[in-house]
């Protein structure tokens, strides 16, 4: 089993950002050999009440408490398999929180803690998606904010273009994390994709939302220009 955090242990992270109505995210990074690789948590407040926690992060006290005004943790949202390292101490947080992932990651996110299952969070304006095409063990999130559409995907694309530290640009460049332009990391690519045909056309799907406005993905920056061409390319990459 790979080893997960048992306590909240803070490591470095930026602050917390408000980048639309009711919608938080934070870069933090995982200190490794030469570098810290970034991570990237989301919070999206429920229309029910309560929020949503995608890929979390535990912080400081300071921007912790900024999370609980917007309200209770409900839900503690897994993307993928690799996102499990700090879903124990948030549980022991908020031991009330549902921990959710798609059907595919379930296996391994039970290594770590029972998980409930997919849920509608009661949010016309909040909804998941399984992700075609990789064997459902990736989840999209999509936050509709004010005719504004927010994108949240996991390890099927990754914009670290500022990796800290030479073995964090090192990891960044030989996986395709994006340090040139955003990308498919290739390790996800060889671990995950199943039906190339399918997840491209999810690409597409996306792409064609009139509304969409920023991809926030779990490793790198906000995607913010040019979304829409972003996911054509990737869609194009993938039936190339």
């Amino acid at each position: 089993m790979a080893k997960f955090n048992e306590e909240w242990t803070v490591g470095p992270h930026g602050p917390l950002e408000a980048i639309d109505d009711g919608l938080l995210t934070v870069e933090g990074e995982i200190v490794m050999p030469l570098g810290r690789f970034p991570r990237r948590m989301t919070v999206a407040r429920l229309a029910g009440g309560g929020t949503a926690i995608w890929s979390g992060i535990p912080l400081r006290e300071p921007e912790m408490r900024q999370i609980e005004a917007l309200g209770d943790p409900k839900f503690l949202i897994v993307p993928g398999v690799g996102h499990r390292l700090d879903l124990k101490p948030w549980k022991q947080r908020y031991p009330s929180a549902k921990i959710v992932c798609a059907p595919g990651a379930r296996e391994a996110v039970e290594e770590v803690l029972p998980a409930d299952g997919l849920d509608s969070f009661d949010d016309a304006e909040v909804r998941l998606e399984i992700v075609p095409g990789v064997g459902e063990r990736e989840l999209a999130m999509h936050v509709r904010r004010g005719g504004k559409l927010s994108l949240l995907l996991n390890d099927i694309l990754a914009n670290v273009q500022h990796p800290h530290g030479l073995g964090a640009h090192v990891l960044a460049r030989l996986m395709g994390f994006g340090v040139s332009r955003p990308k498919m990391p290739w390790v996800g690519k060889r671990m995950f994709v199943e039906d190339e045909k399918a997840l491209a056309a999810a690409f597409r799907a996306w792409a064609a939302e009139p509304d969409l406005t920023r991809i926030i993905v779990s490793h790198g920056d906000p995607i913010t220009r040019d979304v829409q061409a972003v996911l054509e390319g990737i869609a194009a990459e993938l039936e190339g």
